[in-house]
């Protein structure tokens, strides 16, 4: 029976995961407005998740207050990152979509290799662009488990509830096992 049971969830996460999962995530090193460096491999053991985004975006700036939802919710099993390109964006259009939406999570500047790293995942996939937000939930070994990218079939995702339910199922699937009497 419990061999059926993890037959399934094996089988949820294939049919949930996005066509951009269930690979290594690429790493990087990249930094925010302030010059601090952010690099992937420091987070490993802890839930990613990576928020490509626009500073122009409308569907940006209202999946920010999600996300800063999902810090309060989740606290430090969850890391958040948000990362644009640069150019267009730069430090004004950065510090000014910080203060308008409250953001408190670090919003990294690319440029375009790590989105490109993350979006196209094969030298053949010549995709010109990909809908933005477009989220990464990554897990403790660094695979990532979950893409999807703002679509309006997406809607319950970028509006929270679906975006905490597929944090849970990554978080609930890797909690720490309890040390069992012999």
């Amino acid at each position: 029976m419990r061999s059926l049971v993890c037959l399934l969830a094996s089988a949820a996460w294939l049919f949930a995961a996005g066509e951009l999962s269930n690979r290594r995530a690429p790493g990087f090193n990249l930094t925010d407005m302030n010059l601090n460096q952010y690099d992937l491999q420091d987070f490993r053991g802890k839930v990613v998740l990576i928020d490509f985004m626009d500073t122009t975006c409308p569907h940006c700036g209202e999946f920010a207050g999600v996300l800063e939802v999902a810090k309060t919710k989740y606290g430090d099993r969850l890391v958040i990152l948000s990362i644009t390109t640069y150019p267009p964006d730069n430090q004004i259009t950065v510090r000014n979509y910080i203060e308008k939406n409250k953001v408190t999570t670090p919003v990294l500047f690319d440029c375009g290799q790590v989105k490109r790293s993350y979006l196209a995942p094969s030298p053949k996939d010549t995709r010109p662009s990909a809908p933005i937000p477009h989220v990464f939930l990554i897990d403790r070994q660094g695979v990532i488990r979950y893409d999807r990218g703002f679509t309006k079939d997406a809607q319950s995702f970028f509006d929270g509830p679906g975006l905490f339910t597929e944090i849970d199922r990554i978080l609930g699937s890797q909690a720490p096992k309890k040390a069992t009497k012999p």
